[in-house]
């Protein structure tokens, strides 16, 4: 089970970290990508960390703003977002894969377990 959190109404230029806590699955093998959902798109991938190693991954409209972290002990992942603009506004989602895989994707449909998302609207 993935359940996220820390999503709200924030300004431009503002910093936000979103949560997702983790259950069932081992988050020292397991891979977790975060996804973002914006009106009227299709849901993209924004960045994700490997289980065995932690090395992160970003999509080119993330580099430099989302950093991604996890920490195994409390079963948890997280995404910061620095200097939040409009275009990022939409719905997040974390999700972990079927099976276990040394590197991590960006594409939706290389991951399996999904939670319900949490809202970010950047919005002055």
């Amino acid at each position: 089970q993935l359940v996220e959190s820390g999503g709200g109404l924030v300004q431009p230029g503002e910093s936000l970290s979103l949560s997702c806590a983790v259950s069932g699955l081992d988050l020292a093998y397991y891979n977790i990508g975060w996804f973002r959902l914006a009106p009227g798109k299709v849901r993209e991938g924004v960045s994700c960390i490997t289980g065995t190693d932690g090395t992160q991954y970003y999509d080119d409209s993330a580099q430099g703003r989302f950093t991604v972290t996890k920490d195994n002990a409390k079963k948890a992942t997280y995404l910061h977002i620095n200097n939040l603009k409009p275009e990022v506004t939409g719905v997040y989602f974390c999700a972990a894969p079927l099976h276990l895989f040394r590197q991590c994707g960006l594409r939706a449909d290389q991951w399996h377990y999904w939670g319900q998302g949490t809202q970010v609207t950047v919005s002055s």
